[in-house]
């Protein structure tokens, strides 16, 4: 069986990129032939490692050349849009793939136009409300309101739709064509973080999704009370310059450290003790199952979609609404001056990770192609 990808690029280090690459790799070693199509790779590597047998195709759109001018890109969109499915025509004439695969990126309303046999699936690595939850003002609002409506018509286009929580399927609501089905976790080690190091983490990329913002306000109430601790956050993006700010403006540059993204992230686990996760909204949250498997409580907020369907408050974390720094400092320091519930909570946490083991999620999805496929 044949399987394309789309994908705006694999030089990301963010959590979809590192999903569809280990998805397309594992699927890659079950004996499928993969291809990962992208629109914005302008010959950079990728930043995770694919198997040399997958076959990557660039078909430099380059939406992203009209980012940050919205005039400039409502006047060249139709036009690259034309572009980007002429020559998405040509791959899938030439690959004739059986299943082919939208991540909700610049493809998600060409592929219904494509006649071709294959079967179209469509996976969202956010949650129904993504666009809006970005908060952008003026005309982007307006636009992303229409999206997220017309989003709902698109949807019936596809074969299939996966969701990657029950959360964001009741979001939903009443969609024939849906599925749930989660990410899964590459790290898998049977020794768990000692949580011993006066140390908490944090992981994702510098964004005003990741809410990295409220992660230092809430760590400036804990540094007052455990100035011994520290906090390393891994990542890089566009709000870093205002975070390092921030840390300066309330003197906690020896108490934070920004990290640049690590591949192997699993040592940053294992030397920390405490998970923290503070995003504004999310799709599933990789980084929190990966920080459960190594055996690290986690204090989060409940944003929609994924934390609630992972953490069960006061078992394996502390789940905290979202925004409310108070709280979330409290849980943290709940946890500091606590160890023996540390260890219970990394326990059940490292516990609870085992249902998003790679094999088990991907045979998820071997399940669907093939009732796909045997259906036509």
């Amino acid at each position: 069986m044949k399987i394309l990808y789309n994908l705006a690029g694999t030089f990301n280090s963010g959590g979809m990129e590192r999903i569809v690459i280990s998805k397309a790799n594992a699927l890659n070693e079950a004996g499928f032939r993969v291809f990962i199509v992208t629109t914005e790779q302008q010959g950079r590597k990728p930043y995770f490692k694919i198997d040399d047998r997958i076959e990557c195709i660039d078909l430099g759109i380059n939406y992203s050349r009209d980012n940050g001018r919205l005039l400039h890109k409502l006047l060249h969109f139709p036009f690259r849009q034309r572009k980007h499915l002429c020559m998405l025509r040509k791959v899938i004439e030439e690959k004739d793939p059986d299943i082919i695969i939208s991540t909700f990126g610049n493809e998600v309303r060409l592929l219904p136009k494509l006649k071709t046999d294959a079967k179209k699936v469509l996976e969202i690595h956010f949650s129904k409300y993504f666009r809006l939850q970005e908060n952008r003002k003026g005309l982007w609002h307006y636009i992303d309101t229409y999206r997220t409506i017309q989003d709902k018509r698109t949807i019936s286009h596809y074969d299939k739709f996966v969701v990657l929580t029950h959360e964001d399927k009741n979001l939903w609501g009443n969609i024939s064509n849906i599925a749930v089905i989660p990410n899964f976790i590459d790290l898998v080690s049977t020794v768990a973080a000692p949580l011993e190091n006066n140390r908490c983490v944090a992981v994702g990329r510098l964004t005003y999704q990741k809410g990295f913002d409220l992660l230092i306000n809430a760590w400036k109430i804990v540094h007052e009370k455990h100035s011994d601790w520290h906090l390393d956050i891994y990542g890089s993006g566009e709000s870093e310059k205002y975070l390092m700010a921030n840390i300066l403006k309330y003197h906690l540059e020896n108490s934070i450290t920004i990290n640049q993204p690590i591949k192997d992230i699993s040592k940053a686990y294992y030397d920390s003790s405490i998970f923290l996760f503070t995003s504004r909204y999310e799709g599933f949250g990789l980084a929190l199952i990966e920080a459960l498997s190594c055996g690290l409580p986690a204090v989060s907020f409940d944003c929609k979609c994924g934390p609630k369907d992972i953490i069960e408050d006061g078992k394996n974390g502390f789940l905290v609404k979202t925004g409310d720094i108070q709280n979330f400092s409290d849980r943290i320091i709940t946890l500091i001056e606590d160890y023996e519930l540390r260890k219970d909570m990394g326990k059940l946490a490292k516990e609870s990770s085992h249902k998003y083991s790679r094999e088990a999620i991907i045979q998820m999805w071997i399940s669907l192609f093939n009732s796909l496929v045997n259906n036509n």
